[in-house]
């Protein structure tokens, strides 16, 4: 694929019709997983180019061989150079299609993208709690407000869960008919983790809305019965503080730790037992992960959770002693761990589901 850069360089005429991926974030995470993942395995009969601001993505991006225009976007860099940024690639690269993926993008491209253009959203990151992501009553509605207002300029949407369809159709009514294309997983290359033990992992911002107090509480009675249990909340946030101070408490020093951010596969291969007690999760790749190299998963039934996770795997977060159970029965019984759903999509499924709906939009 062609590489594309901020110093004009030069593409010939496509042979097939480009989408423009519009991405407001520079790291990797769950998002541009997601997008490393579609340029990696291919949209059939479609050119992608993905535009966000530099970064760890943009290289990822180029070591991939995808096409990518690395230009000043997103919330640090304001509203008037994106909207100018995203203009200039439209000018540029005419695609058929713009595919704008979390809020900040989607408002911009609903604003910059031409009219004759199919405007295409997926949602990654709504929750059924406004709280989860807005903090207060009054910038919920008035975010919804947005989301409804821009909505309206959108050809075709994208949920990546029933729970996120769900959630879209309460909230901000599209009119749209809304297409659940969950994301994709392809199968493990190597033997599924069959190692039993008590190592277990939290890949999460440390922030309220993943409740990690309440999963060191329940964690704090596993370790009382079982000398060999360790917990890692690798992850990044406001409460590293608290939450240090919380495992001092408890007597877990040396039991647990906080590495700050990891790369999820390592840390994944490095434990037993997965858990995600949040608030609200729509379609995380951490389970999806964990569910392909064989990890205990631990979660609450919140959002896709269900979705994706058998009854047995899914608890009342502030049920400390029935959370500590099911730590206990993930780690230990090789047999309780869930497994992929059956039909549950590859990548390669993923990327035709999307480029369904892509041809959908034209029409």
């Amino acid at each position: 694929m062609v590489l594309i850069t901020t110093r004009g360089t030069t593409i010939g005429p496509p042979t097939r019709p480009t989408a423009l991926w519009v991405i407001p974030v520079s790291d990797l995470g769950g998002v541009a997983r997601h997008v490393l993942d579609v340029v990696r395995a291919g949209l059939p009969g479609w050119r992608v180019a993905v535009l966000c601001p530099p970064g760890s993505l943009v290289d990822a991006l180029r070591a991939a061989g995808g096409a990518v225009v690395a230009v000043p976007f997103g919330p640090q860099h304001g509203l008037t150079p994106s909207l100018r940024s995203l203009r200039r690639a439209i000018e540029r690269l005419r695609p058929a299609v713009v595919h704008s993926h979390l809020s900040y993008a989607d408002i911009a491209a609903a604003l910059a993208t031409p009219r004759h253009v199919a405007l295409v959203t997926t949602e990654h990151g709504i929750a059924a709690d406004d709280s989860v992501y807005h903090g207060s009553t009054t910038k919920s509605a008035l975010m919804a407000q947005v989301h409804r207002a821009r909505l309206r300029r959108f050809d075709s949407v994208i949920a990546v869960s029933e729970a996120t369809r769900h959630a879209m159709a309460d909230k901000w009514h599209p009119r749209q008919e809304v297409r659940v294309v969950p994301n994709g997983v392809d199968p493990a290359p190597g033997p599924l983790h069959t190692q039993a033990g008590l190592r277990v992992l939290s890949l999460a911002r440390l922030a309220p809305e993943k409740r990690l107090a309440d999963l060191l509480a329940a964690f704090a009675l596993v370790a009382r019965d079982h000398d060999d249990a360790t917990l890692t909340l690798a992850g990044d946030g406001a409460l590293e503080g608290d939450l240090r101070r919380q495992v001092t408490s408890l007597g877990l020093d040396g039991r647990v730790s906080l590495p700050g951010y990891v790369e999820a596969a390592g840390a994944l291969a490095a434990a037993d037992v997965l858990a995600m007690l949040s608030v609200w999760e729509n379609c995380p790749y951490a389970v999806l992960d964990g569910l392909v190299h064989g990890t205990g998963v631990v979660a609450a039934p919140v959002g896709g959770m269900p979705e994706m996770l058998p009854d047995h795997c899914l608890v009342d977060p502030t049920d400390h002693e029935a959370t500590a159970a099911v730590l206990v029965e993930q780690g230990r019984v090789i047999d309780a761990r869930p497994k992929v759903p059956a039909g549950w999509p590859t990548v390669a499924d993923m990327a035709a589901a999307i480029g369904e709906v892509y041809a959908r939009a034209q029409r």
